[in-house]
């Protein structure tokens, strides 16, 4: 057990490098950094056996593989939720990565409220003595979704998951609401994104201009250069 979660352990590591590098790049190239946060977590023996379990499969280790697949796990918070599927292609474009299932649940929320877009990913683990796929789950969200995700999943530790209907009503509607920020966000970004393109372009419009007249010759040099020239043809 020890050897087999040590694959998923070095899939983390490979995978957190990648984000870094795919962070790196957007800020360079943007000069904008769409990662607010990025937080990985291996399952432990106890959670994959209760999940084992629970799902009644066998107790093989290729058994647990194939059946439990989130036992790495990388959780990205984004700013936008545009953010969210440009980071989901990104990762999905990378060549060592399959993609095995996407989940949309931004699209279709789970009737609870929650909302996140889920990527499970094959990538490779090169070892001494062997090359293994492992499975990855990737879970990107905005800070919106992780605050309320966050919060319910304490409300429902709280109490067993045995949770009053008067508040899982009300952490419906604070579900909604959260939804409806994100919306209002991405709104008021890109409208900010508009208006300093367009300031970029009326000022390289002022700057040609400007050059354009500095750069004009006077009246009366242009008309002795043109009387210099007939003489000369003449």
């Amino acid at each position: 057990m020890t050897r087999f979660l040590m694959g998923y352990k070095f899939a983390l590591d490979e995978m957190n490098t990648k984000i870094n590098i795919l962070k790196d790049e957007f800020n360079y190239m943007h000069d904008y950094n769409p990662i607010e946060h990025v937080k990985s977590r291996l399952k432990s023996p106890e959670s994959i056996m209760k999940k084992v379990m629970k799902k009644g499969c066998d107790l093989s280790l290729h058994s647990i593989k194939e059946n439990i697949r989130d036992i790495a796990g990388i959780r990205i918070t984004v700013s936008f939720i545009s953010d969210i599927y440009k980071l989901s292609e990104m990762l999905a474009s990378q060549k060592d990565i399959n993609v095995i299932d996407c989940k949309d649940y931004i699209e279709h929320p789970k009737p609870n409220g929650y909302q996140s877009y889920h990527m499970i990913l094959e990538i490779p683990i090169f070892m001494s003595d062997r090359e293994e796929n492992v499975y990855v789950e990737i879970q990107i969200r905005t800070i919106a979704m992780d605050f309320w995700a966050s919060l319910e999943h304490k409300i429902y530790y709280k109490y067993n998951k045995k949770v009053p209907s008067r508040l899982v009503h009300e952490l419906k509607e604070a579900a909604t609401t959260a939804s409806a920020l994100d919306k209002k966000m991405e709104r008021l970004n890109k409208e900010i994104m508009v208006l300093k393109e367009n300031d970029i372009v009326n000022n390289d419009e002022f700057l040609f201009q400007f050059n354009e007249e500095s750069f004009k010759l006077p009246l009366t040099l242009i008309e002795n250069l043109s009387k210099q020239a007939q003489g000369q043809k003449k």
